[in-house]
Order: structure tokens, then C-alpha cells, then sequence
């Protein structure tokens, strides 16, 4: 990877970005205020099952697939899987935050001047992976290290909600971040080894906790 492909991947992994991702906790307050996380470790083992059963099979997969046929500039495949996750969030809450979070991203990326960005302004079944993989593609951006980028962004937002909801103190959520980092490299390549019809999965608690959180009387996180 060049040294301005590698900044290029800072921007867009930065929390600085626009995009709007702070504002969601994917189900995390939720889970916090129904007791279900109360420390660090539960809150490693939630994020563990949600990055095992949810992004390594997929967020991953998917995501891989639209890097490539942005490579190949298909287009139409790159709608099928981008609406194929939005079939795979399991509440209006996490679809909501895709659609938004992509709309943000491809608005920032049409001001940029990418072309096939400003194509999708005005599609209403974009998501923040179809987007994230046409920058990663435009920019030169190596498939696993784009992929690397996603789930850290990831994983630092949620890292982020366990400091401001259990709480954490800032140590223990950097604690929380170093070490759950160590598994990215591994989802990154049991996600890139699915097969077509192995794609998918279904974790229960996050959209029981997301669609409690749509309710939720009183939250710091949009819903």
C-alpha cells in the first residue's frame, strides 16, 4: 500500500469523518440499560459475538464482493449486495443507520469529485459499505486493509459507547479496544473464504436489544 493510499484509509476510518456513525450505538445502550452489559467484560463478549456472528459473515463477505465488482465497475451487482445487507439488518433501527451513514458518506464523496459517487446521491438503498468499498477502490486502497479499516471504525465506535454507557474509564476502553482488535485479522479472512451460499447470520440479542432501543425512554444514541 502507497503512503497516500494508507492516509487516504486514515481519512476514512477517521471519527472525524461526517458521516453521522457517533450518533449510533447498535443496540448497545440498550443492552446497557437492560443490564445485559455492566463491565468490560461483558461488553468484550457482546462485541465478540457480533463480530463473529454479524460482520464475519456478513459485513465481510458483502463488503468484499462490492470492492470487487467496483473494481470491475459493476455497477448493478454492487446494488444487489449493498441492498442484500440491508436485508441482513434485522431491525428499521440498523437499516435506518446504514441508509443514513451512506448517505452521508456518498455526499462526502461526490464533493470529492468521485464520479460513481455522485451517480448514487439519490439512491435510497445505499449503505456505508457500498460506499466505504468505491472510496477504497478509488483510492487504491489494498481489499484487507480496507477491510481492516471498516471493522476498526467499527469497533471503535462501540468501543466509544462502553466508555460513555457502562461506563468505562478512557484506559479501560483503549484496554477494550487493543485487545478486541486482535481478531480483526482473523474475521478479515474467514470472511474473504465464504462461499456464495454461506453468506449470512443472525444474531439474536442484537436485534432484540436494537428494537428495544427504538422504545427506549430516555437514550443518548439515535434511534
Amino acid at each position: 500500500m502507497t503512503d497516500l493510499a494508507l492516509l487516504r484509509l486514515l481519512q476514512l476510518v477517521s471519527p472525524g469523518l461526517p458521516i453521522g456513525t457517533y450518533c449510533y450505538s447498535q443496540g448497545f445502550e440498550s443492552a446497557v440499560d437492560n443490564g445485559l452489559i455492566t463491565n468490560a467484560k461483558d461488553a468484550s463478549e457482546w462485541l465478540t459475538g457480533i463480530m463473529n456472528h454479524c460482520l464475519a459473515k456478513v459485513d465481510i463477505p458483502l463488503s468484499a464482493r462490492m470492492y470487487q465488482a467496483w473494481q470491475q465497475h459493476d455497477i448493478d451487482t454492487v446494488m444487489n449486495l449493498s441492498t442484500t445487507l440491508l436485508a441482513h439488518r434485522e431491525t428499521s433501527e440498523l437499516r435506518s443507520e446504514d441508509r443514513k451513514s451512506g448517505q452521508a458518506l456518498v455526499k462526502l464523496l461526490a464533493e470529492m469529485k468521485i464520479k460513481s459517487a455522485i451517480d448514487w446521491k439519490h439512491n435510497p438503498d445505499i449503505t456505508l459499505a457500498a460506499m466505504f468499498t468505491l472510496a477504497a477502490v478509488y483510492w487504491k486502497i489494498p481489499i484487507k486493509q480496507a477491510l481492516g479499516g471498516y471493522l476498526w471504525s467499527w469497533l471503535e465506535n462501540q468501543s466509544l459507547c462502553a466508555v460513555k454507557l457502562i461506563p468505562l474509564g478512557q484506559v479501560a476502553g483503549q484496554q477494550l479496544l487493543h485487545a478486541m482488535a486482535t481478531n480483526i485479522p482473523g474475521l478479515i479472512e474467514s470472511g474473504l473464504q465464504l462461499k456464495e451460499h454461506d453468506i449470512g447470520g443472525s444474531v439474536f440479542g442484537l436485534a432484540l436489544v436494537s428494537s428495544c432501543h427504538e422504545m427506549q425512554y430516555s437514550r443518548l444514541f439515535r434511534s
